[in-house]
């Protein structure tokens, strides 16, 4: 009894001393693993955790939007309310010009090609005026007929009830990104483009709070920018603003030496004619701009593939008069300046991110809804977090599937590919797998890989 005891004992010492050896053959693996890219914060806080809870409009916006939309008293407010929330999530930008003479040009020349194939004893006066029209009817037939927004009192009461909350929910999570990763910041201006309600001001408030000492909202819309106003002081125009220091303008400051420290255009490029029109007003945004330029647009093709116009116009495009020379650099979400490799895939998806929210209490709204969008941070300075810690972050670009002693984790990484990842404690040292257990798509985790992880590593085409 006594010697098989004593066996075990050196059995189970033995076991004890292999385990510490692999783990420290584990550590030596990734000498990275030893520094402290978690800044002292447990794992579930790491600094790659962007991700918010289910939130919730503050206590005077809500109270506020439900006063003005019962004195309203729109009528069918929540069939309207679901239209215009399935139109903006559907809509497409406007065909550009050149696509369609393309088109017609293509067109004319298929039906000419087969008029002569058949050609009989026809006048051609006669047969060019028929191929014309069928060319300009087919093309109305087949091409996306795009129309401006214009919001009077009414519609913008619907668009309240529609996309107030979603709205809030979608900029206070991309500026969380900013809050997170830059605590040092603190913006004293704000200028927002295509104001609306003025979500915007509501979420920079909730983030920075009296640090703003100056927000412009620019809005075409004279309805829009009485309602947004009306929000601000609570439905009481005796009231004083909740928010002060808010002003309501309906053009752009004219000087291009005038900026701001935070500047945001939200679901706004998407309103703008064409390619020309959008460029032109990113790069005024940017110009603006002393610090960080947040877009943000639905989650759908249309609105990645807008942002992504919007990147390059500020990584490629340079102007011809420069006030300030800092150079444009993507903060978020993207991980590198390569071209998004989702626009490489043979089967195009949006590069999309989600949050939770609580809608505006009102008939036909369910308990807790998701805010689908895209969005895009750029600033004037390289962000310092990777290089002052020599670990690469990358972007969960979807849920993070977790399973045992293993995690799936699909991402955008630095090197400007999409990956599917295998994470594990003893691959990836024990940090970065609770890490990657503990981030949700949208999040950053810290990549450190060894040499022979090829195993681990999937395209995200597999």
């Amino acid at each position: 009894m006594v010697s098989r005891s004593y066996g075990a004992c050196v059995l189970c010492h033995r076991a004890v001393v292999v385990r510490m050896m692999c783990r420290g053959m584990s550590t030596a693996a990734h000498p990275q693993s030893q520094l402290d890219f978690l800044k002292g914060e447990p794992h579930r806080k790491h600094p790659g955790v962007t991700n918010l809870k289910t939130l919730r409009l503050p206590d005077e916006l809500q109270t506020a939007a439900r006063s003005i939309i019962h004195r309203a008293q729109v009528t069918r407010l929540t069939d309207r309310a679901h239209s215009l929330t399935n139109f903006l999530w559907s809509r497409k930008r406007a065909v550009e010009d050149s696509t369609l003479r393309k088109k017609a040009v293509s067109l004319e020349k298929e039906l000419w090609e087969k008029a002569m194939e058949k050609r009989g004893d026809i006048d051609e006066q006669l047969l060019e005026d028929r191929i014309r029209k069928k060319v300009i009817s087919e093309l109305k037939r087949t091409t996306y007929h795009w129309t401006p927004m214009k919001y009077d009192e009414d519609l913008g009461v619907v668009y309240m009830a529609a996309r107030l909350a979603g709205g809030y929910a979608a900029v206070r999570r991309a500026i969380n990104e900013i809050k997170k990763r830059d605590p040092s910041f603190a913006p004293q201006s704000l200028l927002d483009f295509g104001s609306g309600l003025g979500t915007v001001a509501w979420a920079s408030h909730s983030c920075w709070g009296d640090t703003l000492k100056e927000m412009v909202c620019v809005d075409s819309s004279g309805p829009m920018n009485i309602l947004a106003e009306r929000l601000l002081k609570g439905d009481d125009e005796r009231a004083e603003p909740h928010i002060k220091q808010v002003y309501f303008r309906q053009f752009l400051p004219v000087s291009p030496k005038v900026q701001f420290d935070l500047v945001a255009a939200a679901f706004t490029l998407s309103e703008l004619l064409n390619v020309k029109d959008r460029e032109e007003a990113v790069l005024t945004l940017w110009r603006k701009t002393s610090s960080y330029l947040v877009l943000v647009e639905n989650g759908t093709k249309e609105g990645h593939q807008i942002l992504m116009e919007a990147r390059d116009t500020l990584l490629k495009k340079q102007e011809k008069t420069v006030h300030d020379t800092r150079p444009a650099s993507v903060f978020a979400p993207c991980p590198h300046k390569q071209k998004c490799p989702k626009l490489a895939q043979e089967t195009t998806t949006p590069c999309n991110f989600q949050q939770k929210y609580q809608p505006l209490p009102l008939a036909g709204h369910n308990d807790r809804q998701t805010e689908k969008f895209s969005y895009l941070i750029m600033t004037r300075t390289e962000p310092a977090e990777a290089e002052a810690e020599g670990v690469d972050w990358a972007r969960l670009i979807a849920p993070v599937q977790s399973r045992t002693r293993h995690v799936h984790c699909r991402m955008c990484c630095p090197d400007g590919q999409l990956q599917h990842m295998v994470v594990t404690a003893r691959k990836h040292s024990r940090d970065v797998y609770r890490c990657a257990r503990s981030s949700d798509w949208g999040d950053q985790v810290p990549i450190i890989q060894r040499v022979d992880d090829d195993d681990d590593v999937q395209s995200d085409s597999e």
